[in-house]
């Protein structure tokens, strides 16, 4: 299994890039992600996968949050 970096990921069109540790960029589509229910990754996780081939490139399959990023929410709760 590799491992690396949530570069980006849209939820609106579903899709976006994982950096693996090795620098490469792997495009990653909301079907590869492990889970149930609404599916999303954000920038910043970190994440497990398997590495499949295809036309354009390689592709992220089976991936798991491993990390979760830190949450961007600026709401101060007291």
């Amino acid at each position: 299994m590799a491992t690396g970096t949530v570069k980006w990921f849209d939820d609106a069109k579903g899709y976006g890039f994982i950096e693996r540790a090795d620098g490469e960029d792997v495009f990653v589509h909301y079907s590869s992600i492990a889970g149930e229910g609404y599916k999303t990754l954000t920038e910043g996780s970190e994440v497990e996968f398997d590495v499949e081939s295809d036309a354009k490139g390689p592709r992220a399959a089976n991936v798991v949050v491993t990390k979760a990023a830190p949450s961007s929410d600026s709401t101060t709760r007291w």
